[in-house]
């Protein structure tokens, strides 16, 4: 079974992470199946695009009880950030809809789209520090252009948890609604760009990305992430979360 849904219906590419038992967290499978999702949706006649989460939650992050991959660790790196080089690449505009939890390179997914609806109670979090990592998908650069260098600092240096309407109060997202509404908000917003001629959207997504360049902190966060990645207190954190019961 693919981990990554893929679907385009009334000009609309809905793209799904799939791995619902595991909170939709990060494994290399997904990563290429996401990648493939975004390549479809490249090629698609969508005019918008909805990425969402199946399940519980939207992505709850890396999933620390998955082993290493072997190989070189900067291709994987390399392809884990192609994530947010392709969400921002894409002609069309995303639409993140976030419910659940959307923790580390969940949130950071949702960092890469063009506009973030949440639901109240979904849960965001920064925890790469607290585990001896480093973030990753453009955040040191998005998330300071979003909440201000100080807010930023502080989620990323605390790692506190966070709900929907916190997030939209920084201004991390657009909005913020009630969970059962998520849905069919996203699926509204999605139908009124959709409506709009493909080329001019395509164009504003474009000035507006123009004066942000993610690259030099997606370069530094793969710098960053070989080093951290086989330090001891990351082998350690990695340790205590596969030992949970």
């Amino acid at each position: 079974m693919p981990t990554v849904d893929f679907a385009v219906e009334d000009g609309i590419a809905h793209i799904r992470l799939n791995r619902p038992e595991r909170l939709n967290a990060v494994a290399a499978v997904l990563v290429d199946d996401f990648l493939t999702a975004l390549d479809a949706a490249a090629r698609s006649d969508a005019r918008v695009v909805v990425l969402s989460g199946n399940g519980r939650a939207f992505c709850a992050g890396h999933d620390l009880k998955e082993p290493t991959p072997a190989g070189d660790s900067r291709t994987r790196l390399d392809r884990l950030q192609d994530v947010t080089r392709r969400l921002r690449g894409l002609r069309q505009p995303v639409i993140a809809a976030v419910h659940g939890y959307a923790i580390g390179a969940g949130a950071e997914f949702a960092l890469g789209c063009d506009l973030i609806l949440a639901a109240e109670d979904a849960v965001f979090a920064f925890p790469e520090v607290s585990l001896g990592l480093s973030v990753t998908g453009a955040a040191s650069r998005l998330l300071p252009l979003l909440v201000g260098p100080l807010k930023a600092k502080e989620l990323l240096l605390l790692g506190e948890r966070f709900d929907g309407r916190k997030a939209a109060e920084l201004g991390m997202v657009n909005a913020a609604v009630p969970a059962e509404q998520l849905r069919a908000e996203a699926l509204s917003w999605a139908k009124r760009i959709a409506e709009h001629p493909p080329a001019a959207a395509a164009m504003a997504k474009r000035v507006l990305d123009t004066p942000i360049d993610v690259e030099p902190a997606l370069e530094l966060e793969v710098s960053h992430a070989l080093i951290t990645e086989t330090s001891a207190a990351v082998a350690a954190s990695t340790e205590a979360f596969r030992s949970r019961t």
